[in-house]
């Protein structure tokens, strides 16, 4: 089994293409896709996605025609289209970002379905096989159809390494940029334009319903691991190439399973995990992290209260019931239990100490500690 598999990978030229089509798609889409995450745009390109589908109905009844570049072009005119009258929308009207996202994204994607319905009635054979655009069909990507995706991966990367600084700035800080003398209305033109053309490049992978997520899942994935823009942009670019590699690769393996959405689960569990397992920012970390800080706080108010009853006496360090030191923890049901072993870990740190059983005092130790954290923050 593990020959057969292996000699599939070396000898399939299907598998390769369709392999190498889904990388290519996988880091353009996730370059600019890392802009949109960080300008708060990811929406857009589920927006456009389907706001393309107009677009390649209207290119095939124009040109009764289904090359890939000319579908490609009607789409991408499509999606300029949609998001200039987002854009304007936003700008000229009080309606909300996300809510002319959806106005248009129903608009276009309905029109969409009535030409292609329309399409489909035309007595003419030619037009079979246009809704693969709607879900997507990796499997029927031909060489011609990656030197596109090969042409404008250099091309759109290109744009971004030039463009780099401009792009950067106005994503974080427009009107800094724009004080700076940057033309802020021009370089957020050229971005969208760009962040639609990697959006129309992988409408044949996996289709107007799923690329959102092409765009958007590996630069979210990406951001758990990393504070750093630059580093964020190369992680995104790395998950996506190995989810369409991976995602290709076992759509190839088990028989009748679709390509793109086979891509986009990977991707999805790729998310998850960096969601669960990050540094810092991983949910499991998170919790490790949340634990050991209420326990550090309870410690530092039991400490507190001890404080407060040494200075309360004329001898600091007499000792106290551990019923009086925090009597609303002892009343409750296991509450000596859990105070108990938070006065021997205070106890372990050399800041209390047990006089006798369920006698505590607070140390020499104790009192510098709780004059130099906290006695000096409230003055």
């Amino acid at each position: 089994m593990e020959v057969d598999t292996l000699k599939l990978i070396l000898t399939d030229h299907t598998l390769q293409i369709v392999s190498l089509g889904s990388a290519l798609l996988g880091i353009i889409s996730r370059v600019l896709g890392s802009f949109a995450v960080i300008r708060k745009q990811s929406l857009l390109g589920d927006a456009v996605s389907h706001a393309a589908l107009p677009g390649i109905a209207l290119a095939f009844l124009f040109t009764n025609t289904k090359k890939t570049e000319v579908l490609l072009l009607g789409a991408l005119i499509a999606g300029v289209i949609a998001n200039f009258i987002i854009l304007s929308i936003v700008r000229n009207s009080r309606i909300k970002f996300d809510s002319s996202l959806a106005l248009i994204l129903s608009v276009f994607f309905g029109g969409g379905l009535v030409l292609l319905t329309y399409i489909q009635k035309i007595p003419n054979a030619n037009q079979a096989g246009l809704d693969k655009f709607i879900f997507g069909q990796a499997s029927t990507l031909l060489e011609r159809d990656v030197k596109i995706m090969a042409i404008m991966a250099v091309l759109l990367i290109s744009l971004v390494i030039v463009f780099w600084k401009e792009f950067k700035l106005t994503s974080f800080d427009a009107d800094f940029a724009e004080s700076l003398g940057f033309s802020v209305k021009k370089i957020n033109i050229l971005l969208s334009f760009m962040i639609v053309a990697a959006i129309i490049v992988g409408l044949q992978t996996v289709g107007v319903i799923l690329m959102s997520a092409m765009l958007i899942a590996p630069a979210a994935a990406a951001r758990q691991w990393t504070d750093k823009f630059s580093v964020m942009v190369i992680l995104s670019a790395i998950f996506a190439a190995l989810s369409g590699i991976i995602g290709t690769f076992i759509s190839s393996v088990v028989d009748k399973l679709p390509t793109g959405p086979m891509i986009v689960i990977v991707v999805s569990i790729i998310v998850f995990i960096s969601l669960t397992f990050a540094p810092n920012r991983g949910l499991l970390w998170k919790y490790f992290r949340d634990k050991k800080n209420h326990k550090a706080i309870n410690e530092d108010m039991i400490l507190s209260n001890l404080y407060t009853l040494s200075m309360n006496h004329d001898d600091y360090f007499h000792s106290h019931d551990i019923a009086v030191i925090d009597p609303s923890m002892a009343l409750k049901s296991g509450g000596v239990k859990e105070l108990t072993k938070k006065l021997k870990n205070l106890n372990e740190r050399g800041l209390v100490s047990e006089v006798e059983k369920n006698q505590w005092c607070i140390t020499k130790k104790g009192m510098d500690y709780m004059e130099n954290h906290f006695v000096k923050e409230v003055k």
